[in-house]
């Protein structure tokens, strides 16, 4: 099982989308469809030596998906306005150094393409098209002087091979057959596109870019084993744009790692894990040239890095996820850190011009995202309004609050009290367990919890060990352990909600996605003190799992490899205890899901049927590990709330 960077309370890997639900303030109750109607906001880019800034708002799902297009707000009068309205989707802008040119990526094609536009006016003309570069675009990157742009694109078939398999002869001998992604350098004038003439070998898979400040040089992140069941092969090269020669390896990362990029002053950083893994966690550095790579925050911040960005004077400014809140800080070349602005809303992306202007996305539970700019020295403002319709929607403000684990470790939940609650009501109570393992709850909306609360349940949503933003150390304290303390911390805070007097010990519910889903199958297994659980996407046999899923390497870091260790797989798997439950169980699966596959749902369905536990199965054709299509998701958003209604009077 992986995970993304983070688990907000909208829930990336709770359920890969971000949903909304709420109560109106005249007291109805919220339907599922009003859930599904919110934007979100992402991919924030000041105009260089210019006013505008550019963000995408991904819209709500409509059919098959969700459209995502490019918005431009102007920081001289506040305005904003959609900027790109094509019928299909645009996203990942970025401006040209001189701030003429804005180039973004869409699939008003066959396939995703790189597009510029003139802010001198004029429509947006394809880059790259199927004449000049036979390839699938996922990443750009300017050159310095922007006469140049550097593409990653992931190989498409062949016609002689797009032919077959229109006739189905289409076998595919995995690891071999596999696309894989390879570095273009297009001059920008005469649409030219050739090979970088350093690329790796087709072989090889290439993940990310990023150009040296004279532009002589290109750094990328690539592995010559690009096989799915090899654990952090990943290295970290450089290759001169021009002339002949072949890859230098500049550094290798021990365990996950991401966000490459390099300083004004000729530094490599990327965000790497601070031992070996699960996760990316420090922000690290090296010469250009390589050498002993320096992990720049060991000392001096014990929170998870999301995303930095170089300031004109060399430092980063970096968004941290700091338990329930993110928030900003500077980070020195020397690894020092100062406390970043100040801002009323948690950020979630976010970029700042030379001029110490900021923009950035900024929400909480009860607040919808928008985009916000805070010039120098004033204070920030609301620059879009494209979730202005839910100012009028109430939503249930969550309390923090802390109890003590098995062996007195300090652990942090979030509560939601519907506001319908009258005196001492006890109440029932469902707990909501986020992603991961390596992830978070935090202040943003979450549309399980907020449908449920609406209708009278209180709900709880833990952070136990193993969560991330609460330091290295909290993070590894279910290494090997998973269903053992982590779920005894899940366990103490229902019981310190019981305590406070909000709820019934007689009418609990658990549920959650992947992760999630795996500790309520869990938690079935050991305990009958829940009335009804729900798990999505849940894993019931660790070892099965290893071997079906994509990216076995992040489980790896926690139980090593079930042919050598059996042992700690069977341990913490819930089919292993599955004949002591009882609990009435509402399983949800993507048909297509290849991080937790559909075998690990239908193995605990068949299991419970053959006891008489109550249970249901619901398979969504097409999709993956976060469901898409509106049909869907809506259809989950009703069966959740159904599920936990009849079985917890």
């Amino acid at each position: 099982m992986r995970t993304e960077h983070t688990h907000r309370i909208s829930a990336a890997t709770f359920v890969g989308a971000l949903l909304l639900a709420a109560a109106s303030v005249a007291g109805a109750q919220l339907s599922t469809k009003q859930a599904l109607d919110r934007r979100s906001l992402s991919d924030v880019h000041w105009q260089p030596h210019g006013s505008h800034v550019a963000v995408v708002v991904t819209e709500a799902p409509r059919g098959t998906g969700r459209l995502r297009h490019i918005w431009l707000a102007d920081a001289t009068d506040g305005s904003a306005r959609q900027f790109t309205n094509s019928a299909k989707s645009e996203w990942s802008p970025r401006w040209s150094p001189d701030g003429r040119t804005l180039a973004f990526l869409s699939d008003r094609g066959d396939r995703a393409e790189i597009w510029l536009v003139s802010m001198d006016g004029g429509e947006a003309m394809p880059l790259t098209t199927s004449a000049n570069l036979h390839a699938r675009v996922s990443q750009f990157a300017w050159s310095p002087n922007g006469r140049q742009i550097a593409i990653l694109a992931r190989d498409v078939p062949d016609s002689a091979t797009a032919e077959r398999r229109k006739e189905k002869d289409d076998a595919r001998v995995v690891d071999v057959d596999d696309p894989w992604s390879r570095v273009w350098i297009a001059d920008v004038a005469s649409k030219r596109i050739t090979p970088l003439a350093q690329t790796p070998p087709r072989s090889w898979d290439v993940d990310q870019i990023a150009w040296s400040p004279d532009g002589s040089r290109l750094a990328m992140v690539a592995t010559q084993h690009p096989e799915t069941d090899l654990a952090y092969t990943q290295r970290i090269y450089t290759a001169a744009v021009n002339g002949s020669g072949s890859l230098t390896e500049v550094a290798a990362p021990k365990g996950p790692f991401g966000d490459i990029d390099v300083s004004p002053d000729g530094r490599l950083t990327w965000v790497g894990a601070r031992v070996d893994g699960p996760t990316p966690h420090d922000l690290y550095s090296v010469s250009l040239s390589g050498g002993s790579a320096r992990n720049l925050t060991a000392t001096s911040l014990d929170r998870p890095i999301r995303s930095y960005e170089f300031l004109h004077d060399g430092s980063a400014l970096a968004l941290i996820e700091d338990g329930f809140t993110s928030r900003l800080v500077h980070i020195a070349a020397d690894g020092r850190i100062t406390s970043g602005p100040t801002l009323a809303l948690h950020p979630t992306a976010f970029d700042e011009n030379d001029g110490g202007d900021l923009a950035y996305v900024g929400e909480k539970t009860t607040v919808a995202p928008e985009l916000w700019i805070a010039r120098k020295g004033q204070a920030a403002v609301q620059v879009t309004h494209v979730n202005d319709e839910w100012r009028s929607i109430a939503l249930v403000e969550p309390r923090i609050i802390h109890w003590k684990g098995p062996d007195g470790l300090d652990i942090e939940g979030a509560l939601l009290v519907p506001t319908s609650r009258t005196g001492n009501e006890r109440l029932r109570t469902i707990v909501l367990v986020h992603g991961g393992p390596a992830g978070a709850w935090s202040d943003a909306f979450e549309s399980w919890g907020q449908l449920l609360a609406t209708r009278g349940y209180a709900v709880l949503y833990p952070n136990p060990r193993g969560s991330t933003g609460y330091g290295q150390k909290f993070l590894e304290a279910n290494r090997g352990d998973w269903g053992g303390k982590d779920f005894k911390d899940i366990m103490a805070g229902v019981d310190e909600v019981i305590r406070m007097g909000i709820a019934d010990p007689n009418r609990l519910g658990i549920g959650g996605w992947s992760y999630g889903g795996y500790m309520s199958e869990w938690a079935i297994t050991q305990t009958d003190r829940f009335k009804a659980a729900i798990s999505g996407a849940g894993l019931s046999d660790l070892a099965t799992e290893f071997g079906t899923e994509t990216g076995p390497t992040y489980d790896e870091w926690y139980y090593g490899l079930p042919y050598e260790k059996p042992e700690g797989f069977a341990k913490s798997s819930p089919l292993t205890y599955i004949t002591h439950a009882h609990t009435p169980t509402l399983i949800l699966q993507g048909e297509a899901d290849v991080t937790d596959p559909i075998g690990q749902s239908t193995a605990l369905y068949r299991a419970l049927k053959h006891y008489g536990v109550p249970a249901e199965l619901v398979l969504y054709p097409r999709e993956g590990h976060g469901l898409q299509e509106e049909k869907h998701l809506l259809d989950r958003l009703d069966r959740v709330v159904e599920w936990y209604q009849r079985w917890i009077k």
